[in-house]
């Protein structure tokens, strides 16, 4: 018999991964899959001097440096239940990808290296987490290496995000010394095992054990050890509670090597049994606010992330569409708030660049939508065109350069091309009202070297980034029309159209922003703007 769609809804996890670069968050990624049973090799190092590919990073950029720079998504089946994966970028300079694909996640996974433990990005990515309510499950990795000391790293955790953590395992050693991880919960024991085979080639083993067995696990001090130091963490950290970590307040914490396969399990276990499902997205419904969550039977969803050039052979512009409620079947019609309507023939699941039609979909899910700039970052979908779902902002650059082609003759081919990046997020494109040049802005220098990277393999265009006079863009609004126009025609030389024709003013600093937003009051000059 089939569910319903709230009861269908109930059954996905939607989670984020978020961590600092090189906390190992993309092994994670592939040791989740491969628990899971979506895939049967991981992408990990297998060999030194020999990387596989990795199933969420697909792009050139990504593998050359060995580093996440887009948002990718894998959805998987484990335990009657459905699992999106969103794999966010770890570098600072791609925030903005990541505070959008934190708009369509439930919950998100925490990676801390053990040796390293809070990191400036990690802090950074909390904060987006924190601003959004999201469910917090810290998983601290690298236990097979020297770490920190447990009660230090859970220490840190408290100080450092202002949320208590409660650990769920408690681990024996680590690095040479690491035997495994006790469950507080229920007295069993994880094992880590070395197995040294004849060709004196090493694999990974784990398995769970009753106290009985103990002995066989580790020597007598080493059990005495942690018998201590489980016990402490029972008297000196705060029990488990649901609802703690469902408000944002505790962080249950689980510790492994995702390189070896250790804690990964346990951690899916964890998001299985304690990670939200589907929430309630802030909306409004005929311009009133109105949540809107999977009770609701109307289809409706919001468009987080856009990426072309998935598919290079064709040329492809998929919409990353995060289900909210409703039954999805293939075919369907639907409506933007302006009106427009579209019509989803070829809907896609994915698994992170392979992907398979998806005949259905409900709350909680991520589908692609093939469109040829149909749709944009920030646009809602829904039966009757009437939500709009809030939260899902750009925001204003920190570096501005003005580009050009090396040969003259392909301006407007880069124009089109600076038009799709911009489309998808992954870069900003600024018209001033003075003058032929393309302002791009970007958060950090990787995401212009990333630009530059793409607009040469996807439209074999050299481009060239040269110094602009400005340094800082902020939105313009007023309620006084008159007023905003009587600025712009007057700072002519100063204003830029963005992508959607909205009023840009370019600063040559901060200092330009307080000075010239003191002189207008009646103007807002905004560092970021939502999609209407």
């Amino acid at each position: 018999m089939a569910l319903t769609p709230e009861a269908e809804a109930a059954r996905r996890r939607t989670f984020a991964i978020i961590a600092h670069p090189d906390a190992g968050k993309t092994t994670l990624t592939e040791n989740l899959l491969l628990a899971g049973g979506a895939i049967r090799m991981a992408g990990a190092v297998k060999a030194r001097g020999e990387r596989r590919r990795t199933m969420s990073d697909w792009m050139k950029i990504e593998r050359d440096r060995g580093i996440s720079v887009s948002a990718s998504v894998m959805t998987f089946e484990y335990e009657n239940c459905v699992f999106n994966l969103l794999d966010t970028p770890g570098h600072e300079d791609f925030s903005e990808d990541t505070y959008r694909t934190l708009t369509a996640a439930d919950s998100a996974i925490m990676v801390l290296d053990a040796a390293k433990g809070i990191e400036p990005q990690t802090l950074k990515l909390f904060e987006v987490c924190r601003l959004r309510d999201i469910p917090i499950i810290t998983y601290i990795n690298k236990m097979d290496r020297e770490a920190q000391d447990p009660f230090q790293l859970l220490d840190e955790i408290e100080q450092k995000l202002a949320m208590t953590a409660s650990p769920l395992y408690w681990p024996q050693g680590s690095g040479e010394r690491l035997r495994g991880m006790k469950d507080l919960r229920t007295g069993e024991f994880v094992t880590y095992q070395r197995i040294v085979a004849h060709d004196g080639s090493v694999d990974f083993k784990t398995e769970r054990v009753g106290a009985d067995r103990f002995d066989e696990m580790m020597s007598a001090d080493e059990k005495i050890e942690l018998e201590e130091q489980a016990e402490m963490a029972a008297g000196v950290c705060k029990p488990y509670d649901h609802q703690s970590y469902r408000e944002g307040h505790m962080t249950p914490v689980v510790f492994g090597s995702a390189l070896r396969h250790f804690g990964v399990k346990e951690l899916l276990d964890t998001i299985l049994l304690e990670a939200p499902a589907p929430r309630v997205q802030k909306a409004k419904v005929k311009g009133n606010p109105t949540p809107v969550g999977p009770e609701n039977k109307e289809v409706t969803g919001f468009v987080f992330k856009i990426q072309a050039n998935m598919d290079p052979n064709h040329r492809d512009r998929i919409a990353f569409f995060r289900m909210v409620s409703g039954r999805f079947q293939r075919g369907m019609r639907l409506k933007t708030v302006a009106g427009k309507q579209i019509g989803i023939t070829s809907p896609v699941m994915f698994m992170a660049q392979d992907r398979e039609i998806a005949d259905e979909a409900f709350g909680g899910d991520v589908i692609g939508i093939p469109n040829h700039g149909a749709l944009r970052v920030g646009d809602a979908l829904s039966e009757s065109g009437n939500v709009q779902f809030q939260g899902i902002p750009n925001f204003a650059p920190e570096i501005l350069r003005r580009v050009r082609t090396k040969d003259p003759m392909k301006s407007k081919h880069l124009r089109k091309a600076l038009e799709g990046l911009a489309e998808e997020g992954v870069t900003q494109l600024f018209t001033p009202e003075i003058g032929s040049d393309m302002i791009v802005g970007a958060v950090g220098q990787l995401q212009i070297e990333v630009m530059a990277e793409r607009i040469a393999t996807e439209n074999n265009l050299e481009v060239l980034f040269e110094a602009s006079p400005w340094a800082a863009a902020r939105w313009l609004a007023s309620e006084d029309a008159p007023k905003l126009n009587a600025f712009l025609e007057s700072n002519r030389s100063a204003v830029a159209k963005d992508l959607d024709g909205a009023p840009v003013y370019l600063a040559k600093n901060a200092w330009d922003v307080g000075y010239v937003s003191e002189r207008n009051p009646a103007i807002r000059f905004t560092k970021t703007k939502e999609r209407v």
